[in-house]
C-alpha cells in the first residue's frame, strides 16, 4: 500500500518548485521586448605566489633593514613608555646624554672595543653557516690565558702585553676545537655543543676566581690588579688603546673576506657547499679555519675587557657579550666593517640602559628586551629581502 499525498500540498510542492526555476529578477525596468541582464559573474580572488628574488640592489637592501631597525626602535620606545618613562625623556637619554656628552661617548668607544671583536668572532664562523654560540666560553678562554701570562709572569715586562694577546688567541681557538670536531666527526651539531661549553666555561672561569686565583688583599672573587705594563695603553683622554686594536682588525678581516683567497673559498661555502666541493674548494679546511679564526677572536675580546677596562679577571665580564655578538654579526650580514658600526650602537645602548637602570629603575632586562624585538625585526625584513609575492592567474 502506497502513501498518497494530498492535493493541496502538491501544488505547494509544484509552486514552491517552479517559483525556484525562475530566473532572478533584475534591477530596474526593462523595456519591452529586451532581454534580461544575464547573471552577475562574480572574478576569482586574486591570488599570490611566494618567490626567490634573483637579486636586490644594495641600496635597496639598506632602506628595509634600516626601516626593520625603526619599527624595531618605535616599537621599544612603546615599551618603555609603557614602564613609565616619557618620550622626553627617553629622547634625552638616547641622544642628547648619550651622544652629545663626551663622557658618555667616551664610554661608548670604550664598550664598542670588545664588541666589535666579538662581532667579528661570530661573523666569521656564520660566514661558513657554523653557527657558532659559545663565543662567551671563548672569550672567558682567551681571558683566563691571558691572566695566566700576567699570574704566571711570563716574559719580561715590555713583552707582557703581546704575549697576553697571543695567549688570548690561542685559547679562544682551542676552546673551538671541540665543537668543531663534533660536527665533522660525529654530525653533533654546534649549537647545542657550543651553548653547553659555555657554561663549562663558565664554571672552570668560577672555581679559579673563587679558589687559586682569588685576589689575597681583599678576597673577592676575583683575580689581583694587573700592573700598568699589564694593561692597554690610553691614546688620547681615558680612552684605551682597545678602541685602535679593534679598528685594525676589523679593516683586518674586511682584507681577509673581500679580498684574500680563502676569504672567496668562504663566500663559495656560504652560498652551497655541496657545489664549492664539486667545484674543488676545501671545504672542510675553510669551515675548520674560520672557526678557529672565530674562537681566536673572540678570545682577544676577551683580553680586551680583562686588560682594557677590568684590569683583572673577574667572575662575570663576559656576561651579555655572546647573545651582543649574535646581534651586531646579524645586523651587519656578516659584514666587518658594517658589524664595526653596528658595534657601536649596540654599546650605546648599553650605555643608555646603564643610565636607565640607575634613573628610572629600569631592569637590564629590559635592555636585553630591547636586543631581542631588534633582532626579530631585522629578522623579519631579511623576508621582504629574499622573498617577494607575486599574483598568479588571471581577473577577469
Amino acid at each position: 500500500m502506497t502513501d498518497t499525498v494530498p492535493s493541496g500540498q502538491a501544488e505547494a510542492c509544484v509552486q514552491d518548485r517552479a517559483r525556484n526555476d525562475e530566473p532572478a529578477a533584475s534591477f530596474g525596468p526593462h523595456p519591452a521586448g529586451a532581454v534580461a541582464d544575464p547573471p552577475r559573474r562574480f572574478s576569482p580572488a586574486r591570488h599570490y605566489a611566494l618567490e626567490l628574488r634573483q637579486d636586490m640592489a644594495w641600496h635597496k637592501q639598506g632602506i628595509v633593514l634600516a626601516s626593520s631597525i625603526v619599527v624595531g626602535l618605535a616599537i621599544c620606545a612603546v615599551i618603555l613608555m609603557a614602564a613609565g618613562i616619557s618620550g622626553r625623556d627617553l629622547f634625552n637619554e638616547f641622544v642628547v646624554e648619550t651622544l652629545g656628552n663626551a663622557e658618555s661617548i667616551r664610554t661608548v668607544l670604550i664598550q664598542a672595543a670588545p664588541l666589535v671583536m666579538i662581532g667579528l668572532a661570530a661573523a666569521m664562523a656564520f660566514r661558513v653557516r657554523f653557527w657558532n654560540l659559545g663565543l662567551e666560553g671563548q672569550m672567558v678562554w682567551g681571558a683566563i690565558a691571558a691572566t695566566a701570562v700576567v699570574l704566571g709572569d711570563v716574559g719580561s715586562s715590555g713583552a707582557r702585553l703581546w704575549l697576553m694577546g697571543a695567549a688570548a688567541l690561542a685559547g679562544g681557538a682551542l676552546w673551538a676545537v671541540l665543537p668543531l670536531v663534533l660536527r665533522m666527526r660525529l654530525g653533533i651539531s654546534e649549537i647545542i655543543s657550543t651553548l653547553m661549553l659555555n657554561y663549562v666555561a663558565g664554571n672552570f672561569l668560577l672555581n679559579l676566581v673563587y679558589g687559586q686565583w682569588k685576589d689575597p688583599k681583599d678576597s673577592f672573587p676575583h683575580s689581583r690588579v694587573f700592573l700598568v705594563t699589564e694593561r692597554l695603553p690610553d691614546l688620547w683622554n681615558g680612552c684605551s688603546s682597545a678602541i685602535l686594536l679593534a679598528a685594525l682588525f676589523a679593516l683586518a678581516a674586511w682584507w681577509f673576506l673581500q679580498r684574500s683567497r680563502a676569504g672567496v673559498y668562504m663566500r663559495f661555502v656560504s652560498i652551497n657547499a655541496r657545489a664549492a666541493h664539486a667545484l674543488g674548494v676545501p671545504v672542510r679546511n675553510v669551515v675548520a679555519g674560520a672557526v678557529l679564526l672565530s674562537g681566536a677572536l673572540a678570545g682577544f675580546a676577551g683580553f680586551i675587557v680583562v686588560a682594557g677596562q677590568e684590569a683583572r679577571l673577574t667572575q662575570d665580564f663576559y656576561a651579555g657579550y655572546g647573545f651582543s655578538g649574535i646581534l651586531i654579526a646579524f645586523l651587519a650580514r656578516n659584514n666587518p666593517i658594517a658589524a664595526s658600526v653596528v658595534a657601536h650602537l649596540v654599546a650605546a645602548l648599553f650605555v643608555t640602559g646603564r643610565s636607565l637602570q640607575v634613573l628610572y629603575q629600569i631592569p637590564f632586562s629590559m635592555v636585553q628586551l630591547i636586543q631581542a624585538i631588534l633582532v626579530i625585526t631585522v629578522a623579519a625584513s631579511d623576508f621582504f629581502i629574499r622573498y617577494r609575492l607575486s599574483p598568479v592567474g588571471k581577473t577577469a
